[in-house]
């Protein structure tokens, strides 16, 4: 019912395009032919929005990897610097709940660690529909923030880095075999400054895979056997993230060379002084609106990565009308 029920939306979808397409082209003709530039005008602004739209369900229509349309979980981790890394990893966590919400997507928080004066060590969010491991995939990756830090009293300009992790949500389409030998549960309290995520009995799970040393921790609910169910679901997950990665470098081993960014594979960064900026360095897409940006505007970043790894583009632009 989920497959149908997108492939309806994308018929209806290429049925209103083409129909708002001859809409537009009768207009200009008839604003040319009684010589109304405001009718022209107007009709052509539309064809540039349509053109966008366009070129965004044809980089969506690229999504079909095998996991890109399930959803998808997203860790952030602050780096060295500790209070202004801490606040930095805030920061981008709630960019990223605001891009999903601004989607129609829905956020889950499965886990947050908060910072000992501000912002946060860690948090695991979960974010729910169609195609938001094929979107979020392309922010894996460490993010580089240099700002004014309000943390100094002395006014001095800061770079601090986070990390982020995106991994797809494993359905019942894909088996993932786990070994519970190779698991070691434990059990903890809840942390944070109050309200939900705080309770008196130890209901946080953590799950450690020992052969990868890969950790999920999940405190989301005040159940322990909700939370050992979802940190399952998420260790299944990111094993499964991993194997998707050893494919993915093995079929562009060629190329590893050239795509060595350095600073930790640093793939942006956000410059908040001494001016505004916020540079893809994969892509070389940027922005100066960088208020915008943090407050979840990333399409034109995923959509250029996207069209980079689908076409071999440096940069897409897909705004411009020819």
């Amino acid at each position: 019912m989920q497959e149908r029920t997108a492939l309806e939306d994308q018929l209806a979808a290429l049925a209103r395009v083409e129909q708002e397409l001859d809409d537009q082209v009768t207009l200009i003709a008839l604003g040319e032919s009684e010589k109304d530039r405001g009718v022209v005008a107007d009709a052509e602004a539309a064809l540039r929005k349509l053109k966008a739209e366009v070129a965004r369900r044809e980089l969506e229509a690229l999504l079909s990897g095998e996991a890109d349309v399930n959803d998808s979980f997203l860790e952030v981790h602050a780096g060295a610097g500790g209070t202004e890394s801490q606040d930095w990893a805030a920061m981008l966590a709630r960019m990223y709940a605001r891009w999903a919400e601004q989607h129609g997507f829905k956020v889950d928080y499965l886990e947050e660690t908060e910072g000992e004066e501000a912002g946060i060590k860690s948090a695991t969010i979960q974010v729910k529909g169609r195609n938001a491991y094929g979107w979020l995939k392309t922010e894996s990756g460490v993010h580089r923030l240099v700002r004014i830090s309000p943390f100094d009293s002395n006014a001095r300009r800061h770079t601090s880095f986070a990390s982020v992790t995106v991994y797809p949500v494993v359905d019942d389409r894909i088996k993932v075999d786990i070994k519970e030998s190779d698991v070691r549960v434990d059990t903890m309290r809840a942390g944070g400054a109050g309200g939900q995520h705080v309770n008196k009995t130890e209901s946080a799970i953590r799950l450690t895979h020992i052969p990868s040393n890969i950790v999920v921790v999940c405190q989301n609910d005040r159940s322990q056997h909700r939370n050992r169910a979802q940190a399952w679901t998420m260790l299944r997950a990111r094993l499964y993230e991993r194997e998707l990665k050893k494919r993915e470098e093995k079929a562009i081993a060629d190329q590893a060379a050239k795509t060595d960014i350095g600073w930790g594979h640093q793939i942006r960064s956000y410059v908040l002084q001494p001016y505004q900026m916020v540079k893809d360095l994969r892509t070389g897409v940027q922005t100066s609106n960088t208020g915008a940006v943090l407050d979840g505007d990333l399409d034109q970043f995923m959509e250029a990565e996207l069209a980079r790894k689908a076409f071999g583009k440096e940069s897409a632009k897909i705004e411009d009308v020819e």
